[in-house]
């Protein structure tokens, strides 16, 4: 969802018809890669789309795992 709505948070980012988003999450030792994969059809790039998508999730993810574990958050995120 955040992928398809780069165009309302980033300034001069026009809309683009998006054709496939998809977002993964993997663990990776101590933390978490998370990777989006943006297409379109149309002759421009995707690449605010994606990195939309992906601090989004990020920001998902915090959210979520500091509700669970509350020293979690004060560990840092790095």
């Amino acid at each position: 969802m955040a992928a398809k709505r780069a165009a309302e948070l980033i300034p001069l980012c026009h809309p683009l018809a998006l054709s496939k988003v998809d977002v993964s999450v993997e663990e990776a030792g101590e933390g978490l890669v998370v990777t989006a994969h943006v297409k379109t059809t149309g002759p421009t790039g995707v690449e605010m789309e994606a990195l939309t998508a992906v601090a989004v999730a990020c920001l998902t993810v915090y959210d979520m795992l500091k509700s669970v574990e509350r020293g979690w958050s004060s560990k840092g995120c790095g």
